[in-house]
């Protein structure tokens, strides 16, 4: 068996095509941990705009998902903060950038619903809140009140990893994993950045975390010899 037997592993370039206009792009990360520095540089690259960014927050102003909101490449950001980059509450209040802000585990749990095929959730967080509250379906259960948060998913999805192999099974490192394995599954396209790949068997089946069958293209982080990987 190759090295890339199952035609995952390919370079920045190949996948640069993949990437449009108007597109919904879930990322990984939090504050810029765990966010793919190689594929938000490609975005940029690319010079693609009007997008729709799903993630935790919008990093800092020159790190992480923060590029691309300091770049002007966004149109709309669904996270549950932007606190940390001052460039997005900017644009925000000029009304350039439209923010959902969304309860970090609401959030995650909308992205997670994507991923496993679900129409949303239901939550009461927020539920005696009007500004949460306005605009969405409620739903009875019992005695209970629910909003019904609807699924998130994206046309491409980009994650970062510490270990990926051939056919994109991942393992990520300590906090960088945060959101990235809910976010690998909720993307029509899922692109993974890996620091390491190694062949199909490598890993101990224990230590995987996002199994491969969500992952569509593996790219090795710039900066490693990775030419094994085509031989």
């Amino acid at each position: 068996m190759s090295a890339n037997t199952f035609g995952k592993i390919c370079r920045f370039e190949d996948v640069a095509h993949l990437f449009k206009d108007h597109q919904s792009i879930l990322y990984g990360g939090f504050g810029g941990v765990g966010t793919p520095p190689g594929l938000i540089n490609l975005i940029l690259e690319t010079g693609i705009k009007h997008l729709t960014l799903i993630g935790n927050d919008t990093g800092f102003p020159d790190i992480g998902i923060g590029k691309l909101v300091t770049g002007r490449r966004a149109k709309k950001i669904i996270a549950s903060h932007i606190g940390s980059n001052p460039n997005a509450g900017s644009l925000m209040n000029k009304g350039e950038l439209k923010v959902e802000f969304c309860p970090q585990g609401t959030l995650a749990e909308r992205i997670r619903a994507g991923g496993m095929g679900l129409g949303g959730i239901l939550t009461d967080i927020g539920i005696d809140a009007d500004i949460v509250r306005e605009g969405k379906q409620t739903v009875k259960l019992g005695d209970e009140l629910y909003l019904v948060e609807p699924a998130l998913t994206g046309d491409i999805a980009i994650v970062y990893a510490e270990m990926a192999d051939s056919y994109g099974n991942l393992i990520f490192d300590k906090t960088a994993r945060n959101t990235n394995p809910i976010v690998a599954m909720a993307g029509k396209i899922t692109i993974v950045e890996a620091k390491h790949i190694v062949p199909v068997g490598s890993m101990d089946p224990e230590d995987i975390i996002v199994p491969g069958a969500f992952v569509n293209h593996i790219i090795p982080s710039k900066g490693v010899d990775w030419k094994w990987a085509w031989e």
